[in-house]
């Protein structure tokens, strides 16, 4: 394009990227090829003991050299203090876990053969997330996103040791308490989007955020729903500095899901996912599942408050991928999933949607070279 590159902006400068597309992934792999195919990772680490924070950002520092990359904990505060995975468990109500207890009888399922990951405690108390945050702190990783939770308590800390901080937020006054508070990126999340979100589409709270941060020199990069390169050029359309993705990156080649739910990822579409509190306490949208429709029928309680739901979940989420269950299993999984149909290379991803959203700008601007 004649004009000035539209792919070009605040967070590109800011991180030192070409594209202006962050991927959340849990794989190093997938984070890794995207970082180095011009891009942004962010690599969700709340399943991830102290150590192996450690060692997983010196992976991530062999394979992207003097790259950015960020790391994103939870730190939510509805979750008990402290308190081993046995305690926690012990705690469970007696009416949650007698249900599911009748689910495995009803559905013939079998017991695990390996200790479910979400029982690594992780943000299932208030303790593990600060070990945690100490890790990344200490490495002096150059992004910190916080994925629920504000982080204001480890602004002042965080910007002493060099690394920015980015709020993930659903709602607007969370965004503008935010931004007060001095973060250094707010990822506006709609409810399109895959796990922890809130209630106001994404083409809502974009705008609304984008307001809330004008003057304030934060970047805003909007989250819900966005896998092409044409929910791209819509994000900067609606003044967003980027974009925040996470569903596209599930099926692609370097991805270490599951080959059997991958396949069901790649056949679901934006009404196979729902937004329930049955996976983890909090409201989340997943990929449907028959763990989902018990919770729905008449009879089933209420969710169990988290963690206590996360850990109920974890026990049939272990047996399902042990045993290959696929109807009981489940990913977070955004609306966006209606445009991922193959296996593609993380790096050919990257490339695809931003050749898409230059040919978007084109269309609706010309090439002045026709002009």
């Amino acid at each position: 394009m004649g004009r000035k590159n539209p792919l070009h902006t605040q967070l590109c400068d800011q991180l030192g990227i070409e594209y202006p597309i962050v991927a959340f992934t849990h794989c190093k792999d997938v984070a890794a090829a995207v970082i180095n195919a011009g891009a942004f990772a962010v690599l969700g680490q709340t399943q991830s003991s102290p150590d192996e924070i450690d060692s997983n950002i010196r992976w991530m520092r062999e394979k992207v050299g003097d790259k950015p990359f960020g790391v994103d904990l939870v730190f939510p505060a509805s979750v008990p203090a402290s308190g081993d995975i046995d305690t926690l468990r012990s705690q469970i109500p007696k009416e949650q876990f007698d249900y599911v207890e009748a689910m495995k009888e009803k559905h013939n399922i079998p017991k695990w053969r390996n200790t479910p990951v979400d029982w690594n405690l992780g943000w299932l108390n208030k303790e593990m997330p600060q070990k945690q945050l100490e890790v990344v702190l200490e490495n002096r990783v150059p992004v910190l996103a916080s994925g629920l939770g504000n982080p204001d308590f480890v602004l002042k800390r965080a910007h002493e040791q060099g690394v920015l901080v980015w709020g993930l937020v659903g709602k607007p006054r969370q965004a503008k308490a935010e931004i007060d508070a001095g973060v250094d990126g707010i990822i506006a999340q709609g409810y399109d989007a895959a796990g922890h979100t809130g209630k106001i589409g994404t083409f809502s709270i974009v705008p609304q955020v984008v307001e809330i941060a004008r003057g304030t020199g934060v970047p805003v990069i909007a989250g819900g729903g966005i896998t092409t390169g044409r929910h791209l050029a819509g994000a900067l359309a609606l003044g967003a500095a980027g974009v925040w993705t996470g569903t596209v990156w599930l099926a692609s080649r370097e991805s270490d899901v599951n080959m059997t739910l991958k396949e069901k990822l790649l056949k679901a579409n934006a009404t196979d996912t729902e937004h329930s509190n049955c996976v983890s306490g909090f409201t989340m949208r997943t990929l449907r599942s028959e763990w989902h429709k018990e919770w729905a029928l008449p009879e089933a309680p209420k969710p169990a408050p988290a963690p206590y739901q996360i850990l109920l979940f974890a026990d049939i989420k272990a047996s399902a991928f042990d045993h290959n269950l696929e109807n009981f299993m489940t990913e977070a999984a955004g609306q966006g999933v209606d445009f991922v149909h193959t296996m593609l290379p993380a790096r050919q991803i990257v490339m695809d949607m931003a050749e898409e959203a230059f040919e978007v700008f084109e269309e609706i601007y010309g090439d002045d070279d026709d002009e």
